[in-house]
């Protein structure tokens, strides 16, 4: 029986950001491929958010996945494996978007979805005839994908588990690498497939890894009904066509939806224009957030600061902004130009990116580009301090009066999250 080792990569820096996250929601990429594997393989599944790395198992393959700002650690688990002798395999988002550099390290790479090509690469390798690269042309059918392996989830993050109904987004933001991993292909799994993953996670809470659930309304409509039965609570990334539809946000919190993450990006609407993403119309924002929360589910906010337009005034607007408006979180990030992204594209040819340094593309703790209208150190500390007054009590308070929706958890939460960032400032200090 062959022995595969299967690592979702954190690298210490990551995961000395997320220690600000109370939930931790785990990838589901390992557990969803390992039922590729044939039956005559062991399984061993490793996330590094959780234990480390087994280097003295007797492991015939190897195989990671990893963003961009983990990649140079990524690089060194591969080269110990291979001076062991085991043979390594790497995938996902950096690999796709720089593979020259990631197939240094690897026996062999996967460029893009690795449905298609991880079975060719296991017979290949049952032959002892592997291709340095395997790269999918077509679309892979999600019909085909397999169900997920549960016994591979390791994280306590309050949750069942995370699947997926979905894949990519019909969207091109400039920003966005889910454009350039899946080719701006959006694909659905047959809604049996979505009903029998979900029934099947134990727990209450359950996560859907989906980058846009809202993307077809129809499909997510008719998903909500097959899912209703089995009471469970999730959440899942939606775009703000989500508070659009009076019956998408009906059906979704009957099915069990009580939290959306939105990607509302910037409250500047030439920001989202020149970002390709002026499908967000800010003016429609305010009764957005009113219809979602009027149908009792709670809204994390996705914003980005550094677009081009923004100012150094954006900080303290977006702030206002959010306090006004009630919403329950929000995740902040600074603006970050990943390689084989349009916005890379014109900000290497603009002379404006500062670093090639892959670690320090984690859109938290430094700033990788030159902003067309602040420093890069005001970009670090406008964002440092918007995280600060959000999560401080007295904007908690506001906020959560302003919502009123599931502030039994929200509220708690906030707290926590308050807590945690000022533990982060204490341990720098």
């Amino acid at each position: 029986m062959k022995h595969a080792l299967l690592i979702t990569v954190s690298s210490a820096e990551i995961k000395a950001i997320r220690q600000t996250r109370y939930i931790k929601f785990q990838q589901c990429t390992m557990p969803y491929l390992a039922g590729l594997f044939p039956q005559d393989w062991q399984i061993t599944h490793i996330d590094e958010e959780t234990e480390p790395v087994d280097y003295h198992g007797s492991y015939d393959l190897a195989g990671l996945t990893f963003h961009t700002p983990c990649c140079y650690h990524a690089y060194e688990i591969a080269d110990k494996f291979r001076s062991q002798g085991v043979t390594v395999i790497m995938g996902g988002p950096h690999v796709t978007l720089v593979p020259d550099e990631a197939a240094a390290h690897a026996d062999s790479i996967f460029i893009g979805e690795a449905e298609n090509t991880l079975p060719q690469f296991l017979r290949d390798f049952a032959q002892g005839q592997i291709r340095k690269r395997y790269a999918d042309d077509g679309t892979v059918d999600l019909a085909c994908a397999p169900l997920l392996q549960k016994q591979h989830f390791h994280r306590a993050d309050h949750t069942a588990g995370t699947m997926f109904a979905t894949r990519g987004c019909p969207n091109s933001c400039e920003f966005c690498t889910i454009r350039c991993m899946y080719n701006n292909q959006f694909r659905k799994r047959p809604l049996a497939d979505v009903a029998q993953d979900f029934s099947a996670l134990q727990g209450k809470v359950v996560v859907f890894w989906d980058d846009n659930i809202s993307a077809d309304l129809e499909y997510a409509k008719e998903m909500f009904r097959q899912i209703t039965p089995y009471k469970k609570w999730w959440t899942s990334q939606a775009g703000i066509q989500a508070g659009e539809d009076e019956q998408f946000l009906q059906l979704a919190y009957d099915s069990g939806c009580r939290h959306l993450f939105i990607g509302f990006e910037s409250i500047s609407q030439m920001s989202l224009n020149a970002a390709n993403k002026s499908f967000n119309q800010v003016e429609r924002y305010r009764e957005i957030i009113r219809k979602i929360h009027a149908h009792g589910i709670s809204i994390q906010a996705g914003i980005v600061f550094g677009f081009d337009c923004d100012t150094p005034s954006v900080f303290a607007e977006t702030l206002d902004f959010l306090r006004k408006n009630g919403i329950d979180q929000a995740t902040f990030n600074m603006l970050t130009p990943y390689p084989g992204t349009p916005l890379f594209t014109r900000l290497k040819a603009e002379g404006r990116i500062l670093t090639e340094d892959w670690s320090k593309y984690n859109s938290r703790t430094d700033v990788v580009f030159q902003p067309k209208h602040m420093t890069p150190q005001q970009l670090i500390d406008g964002f440092n301090d918007v995280n600060q007054k959000f999560y401080r009590l007295s904007h908690i308070v506001q906020r959560i009066a302003r919502s009123r929706t599931n502030w039994y958890w929200t509220l708690p939460l906030n707290v926590i999250y308050s807590m945690l960032l000022t533990w982060r400032r204490w341990k720098r200090c």
